[in-house]
């Protein structure tokens, strides 16, 4: 067998993706493996890790659901119900200030993460000059992994701080530029809190028409913010040539509902409806209409904003006391911190957790990502004090 890794050695008479071998495990496969060995060993863990919301699903939301589901079930249109696409058009239009034809320029996915991945196999030409997929790091690993199994090549963009974690536009090489099918940004930034002002945006957007890429914006956290509301690319589509993907998984604390959308053009629109039959992805008719009464409210949101603005504030003063900067921005349900002393990202992450504290070392979202650590504000703000207590004692 050609492929290189253990466990496809470990596959015999079968032959797997090379892809496969490439993207390696998923980061956060090693964290859940050391929280189930710590577990079974009794030790009271904290999980700061994995950015899985624990806030409770909305009452509302959940009737809604519970009264959609019908004795005899049906497969789901790919294009999703028209009431669903009426209720994110209505939502973008509130939220944003933008008018999107419900019919034409929405489709509504299993989640966000799913047509973060397979986007290059619609968009990408592998047999073409243009067949770069640009991402940045740290960051989210989906879209490399879902341009690599394309056959797409990835260029990953380095966000550092001094930039404030933005892509430095004018820098970048204009043969990357030229090459680029796809160029992804993640704004509100995970891991970092970044947020993107519209100047960016509108700059971004100009060079995907002026290069002829697809400008395709991950606001999986748009709604959650601890200063002012993030600006959206939808804001600036008539500038470029722009898709927004956005999710109810964070903002409604609806990960295991798996519900969001796609925002584009039609033509875009179109051809994600034509491939999306193939893969069998369209959320059940019942986690629609559930959707519908999420994105149709806005004060279950709000709670869920002060929830996390709360976890925060309980840690956010011993960090300051034990000389821990925050280096993030003030968005997301993260904290994006600098590692205090020598140690590497890692080193520190595998320190804090023989006390019983999952974080995620920097270097989970890429090389630009040492020196830094990641706090999801998941655990009970009961947790999060507690931990406030044990970070006093170690760092």
């Amino acid at each position: 067998m050609h492929a290189s890794s253990a466990f496809l050695d470990s596959v015999p008479g079968v032959q797997l993706s090379p892809a496969l071998a490439a993207t390696g495990a998923y980061p956060f496969v090693k964290l859940e493996q050391a929280k189930r060995r710590l577990a079974a060993a009794g030790v009271d863990l904290i999980d700061f890790g994995k950015g899985d919301p624990r806030e409770p699903t909305d009452p509302m939301i959940r009737r809604a659901l519970a009264e959609s589901l019908t004795e005899i079930s049906t497969y789901p249109l790919a294009e999703g119900l028209p009431e669903l696409r009426s209720a994110v058009a209505a939502w973008c239009a509130r939220r944003f200030g933008v008018g999107l034809d419900s019919d034409t320029e929405i489709v509504p996915t299993y989640g966000s993460k799913e047509a973060i991945f397979l986007l290059a196999q619609i968009v990408v030409d592998r047999e073409s000059e243009k067949r770069l997929v640009v991402t940045t790091q740290p960051g989210y690993p989906v879209p490399d992994r879902g341009a690599t199994f394309a056959g797409a090549d990835v260029e990953r963009l380095p966000l550092l701080e001094e930039h404030g974690f933005l892509i430095d536009l004018d820098t970048v090489p204009e043969e990357t530029w030229e090459r680029a099918a796809i160029v992804w940004l993640n704004y509100p930034n995970n891991p970092t809190g970044a947020v993107a002002p519209v100047e960016f945006l509108r700059r971004a957007a100009e060079l995907s028409r002026e290069y002829e890429f697809l400008l395709a914006s991950d606001e999986a956290y748009s709604e959650l913010w601890f200063d002012a509301p993030p600006h959206s690319a939808l804001e600036v589509r008539e500038e470029g040539n722009v898709a927004v993907f956005n999710t109810l998984s964070k903002r409604s604390s609806m990960t295991g509902y798996r519900s969001g959308f796609v925002a584009a053009d039609a033509e875009l629109i179109a051809a994600l409806k034509q491939y999306r039959p193939s893969v069998g992805t369209a959320p059940q008719e019942f986690v629609q209409r559930a959707s519908i009464v999420a994105w149709n409210d806005e004060e279950h949101v709000e709670r869920t904003r002060d929830a996390y603005r709360r976890k925060r504030e309980a840690l956010l003063p011993t960090l300051a006391r034990r000389g821990v900067r925050v280096a993030g921005g003030g968005a997301t349900m993260f904290l994006w911190l600098e590692v205090p002393g020598a140690e590497s990202s890692e080193e520190f992450a595998a320190r804090l957790l023989e006390h019983g504290l999952i974080v995620s070392p920097g270097t989970f979202f890429g090389p630009a990502g040492e020196g830094y650590w990641r706090v999801a504000l998941v655990p009970t703000e009961a947790e999060c004090r507690r931990a406030a207590e044990i970070l006093e004692q170690v760092l």
